[in-house]
């Protein structure tokens, strides 16, 4: 249980729909629709989660193996910066199509973060809207066509799909309301390095942290007329902005500064510093727990947003609590029941596979069986 609160640093990653079936989501799709189109999938029986790492120290991750290379045309990336790291740097496939264990490696190679962490991680990714019978999904948006042509549209998509992983109020992207919300956006990063100057001694940290996040919810309230901060985005608004002190601070340092040169790297250009090492990973989902509480503890904010004009918030009482973890356990399985209203067949059996795996991540919650066992 404890672990999943920590793997919501970055989960849960919405799909929604993207350019090829083979890695879109399935959630609503009609029976025929269903019928359609799974003759042309690839269909996997899902396999188990990896294993944990024999060797969870502190290593070199910017090493030979695994260089940053620049996006080339069509590499999907996102609004998570974390992600859009592991694949500039190779631990993930550049391309953006990814598959749970990719996820689970990636996440424990590339950052330390512990095994239940990373499986809670990539398993809530593909149920809330991968493609679970080729066991696909993406990390964001295709990126722009570049050369002396106009640029393409980014298409949106991966951890793009709003108000779950993504959402609003975040530190370095905008909200969906103004039409961009995984891009980085250097307006934003200006005022994460003003409060870094105010409440850091220049470096970004958990008071950085705290002040930020509660900065930026009432800008988004007094701005955004549809501003959301409901479960799950109410929970991982807190546990994302935690992860950057954790596990982009080199290991060999570990103290929760994050210099400005660096998060740069990071938010804007899915680059590790030169040299980085990970952190020991042995007690990593401890550290983004407690870290998300002190950030939260700073100015406590209640679920909820506004409805449809600013400055209008309204208390969500039915969003599970920041300190909840089987009420957002059982708030994710409802959201999947509604994305899959009657499976059959090998999506239903891929389907509770991968409810089976996810609950790995809820040890302590009653287990749910939406789909019958």
């Amino acid at each position: 249980m404890a672990q999943f609160l920590a793997l919501i640093a970055l989960s849960i990653l919405a799909l929604q729909t993207v350019a090829s079936p083979h890695y879109q989501s399935l959630s609503g799709l009609s029976e025929r629709e269903l019928a359609e189109l799974i003759p042309r999938l690839n269909i996997v029986t899902p396999p188990p989660p990896p294993a944990p790492p024999k060797d969870t120290s502190v290593k070199l991750v910017n090493d030979k193996a695994h260089p940053w290379m620049p996006l080339r045309e069509g590499d999907i990336r996102g609004p998570c910066p974390g992600m859009n790291t592991l694949a500039s740097h190779g631990y993930l496939p550049r391309n953006g199509i990814v598959t749970p264990a990719q996820i689970v490696n990636a996440l424990q190679d590339g950052y330390g973060a512990e095994n239940a962490f990373a499986i809670g991680l990539a398993y809530a990714s593909l149920l809330v809207d991968g493609n679970p019978l080729t066991n696909l999904f993406s990390i964001g948006a295709k990126s722009p066509a570049t050369g002396p042509d106009p640029p393409k549209p980014a298409i949106v998509g991966g951890l793009n799909g709003h108000n779950t992983f993504e959402g609003d109020a975040s530190f370095t992207r905008d909200d969906f309301e103004f039409g961009d919300n995984h891009s980085f956006n250097q307006t934003l990063f200006n005022q994460f390095v003003d409060f870094s100057n105010r409440f850091g001694g220049g470096n970004y940290n958990l008071t950085v942290a705290g002040e930020y996040r509660f900065y930026r919810v009432q800008q988004s309230i007094a701005q955004n007329p549809h501003f959301s901060f409901t479960t799950a985005r109410y929970i991982t608004a807190y546990r994302d902005i935690a992860f950057p002190t954790i596990f982009f601070v080199d290991g060999r340092k570990a103290d929760g500064q994050l210099n400005l040169t660096d998060a740069l790297g990071f938010f804007r250009d899915s680059r590790f510093p030169n040299d980085f090492h990970r952190i020991d990973g042995a007690n990593s989902s401890a550290l983004v727990n407690n870290a998300a509480a002190t950030i939260f503890n700073a100015h406590p904010i209640q679920p909820g947003g506004n409805n449809g004009t600013v400055n209008s918030f309204t208390v969500d009482t039915k969003s599970a609590a920041f300190t909840d973890p089987c009420g957002l356990y059982t708030s994710f399985v409802d959201i999947t029941v509604g994305l899959y209203p009657n499976p059959q067949g090998v999506l239903r059996r891929n389907l509770n596979a991968n409810l089976g795996f996810l609950y790995q991540a809820f040890q302590g919650c009653p287990q749910r069986f939406p789909f019958g066992q």
